[in-house]
């Protein structure tokens, strides 16, 4: 089978380098400046505190594609979704910025700002240039996401630095136990993801197998294939405090609506 990884990364270092030609590291870097200069003193949501402070610990995806499922939500609406899982109880927001694979765009994660999301926003996207995280500060992002099956070691630990001086937190995303040895980063937020991104094959107990290693008092984050209830329950007694989900709710008419009703059901239980 393809690995749709490799694809999706190879794209993506294409996409950098033309970004670059448009904006320039230099001028980039020069509005990022600018801009933390304007917040100074004012810090960003922190997303590993929310999570931990959480008794759901939600992060609710606006995703609107996927490159196993094509289009989830093609009229998906930064400028309502998000706020909508901000009033319904979401404790973050994972916004996609991929565009070509996921349909996302950084414009999206402005977008949500502007309509009022005031908790922590997820940059999610294939980081695999400091670039990216200058992008992801820029538009408004409180976290970024690095995952462990792009990057060296050194480059993840790297990239971790730049992240926490653009006042960044970083979720860092492993999926096998050959990859735990990135724990030793110390990441903000420690991410299993449930789905090989070679194959795109989901498998949530790949988070019960894996939580026994991570840090005992790291902030842990199961992603992907989260469908129910009693999973996240099951998860939260595995040492879980934040539960990835996007297409559970973006698939809905209404997806603030199915996130009011779903962790309703996780409080019930």
């Amino acid at each position: 089978m393809k690995d749709v990884l490799d694809e999706i990364v190879a794209n993506k270092r294409v996409e950098v380098e033309r970004w670059k030609t448009v904006v320039s590291p230099r001028e980039l870097y020069a509005k990022v400046e600018r801009q933390m200069l304007d917040e100074e003193g004012i810090a960003r949501p922190s997303m590993r505190q929310a999570l931990l402070d959480s008794d759901t610990g939600i992060i609710a995806e606006f995703k609107r594609k996927s490159p196993s499922k094509g289009w989830i939500k093609e009229a998906g609406n930064a400028a309502e979704i998000p706020l909508s899982y901000q009033q319904n109880g979401a404790s973050a927001i994972s916004i996609l910025t991929d565009e070509r694979y996921f349909g996302g765009n950084d414009e999206f994660v402005r977008i949500a700002r502007r309509s009022g999301v005031t908790i922590p926003i997820l940059y999610k996207n294939f980081v695999i240039d400091e670039y990216q995280l200058f992008q992801a500060r820029l538009c408004g992002a409180s976290a970024v996401l690095l995952i462990a099956a792009d990057l060296r070691i050194d480059e993840c630990k790297s990239f971790l630095s730049v992240a926490h001086e653009l006042g960044l937190e970083v979720l860092l995303e492993m999926h096998s136990e050959s990859e735990l040895v990135y724990a030793e980063l110390e990441p903000d937020m420690y991410g299993i993801n449930n789905r090989n991104l070679g194959t795109f094959i989901t498998d949530v107990q790949n988070s019960f197998c894996l939580a026994s290693k991570l840090p005992k008092d790291g902030c842990k984050v199961s992603e992907s294939g989260i469908s129910n209830p009693e999973k996240v329950k099951a998860l939260q007694l595995a040492g879980f405090n934040g539960f990835l989900i996007g297409e559970n709710f973006m698939k809905t008419d209404a997806p603030g609506d199915s996130l009011e009703k779903f962790i309703n059901e996780v409080r019930s239980k």
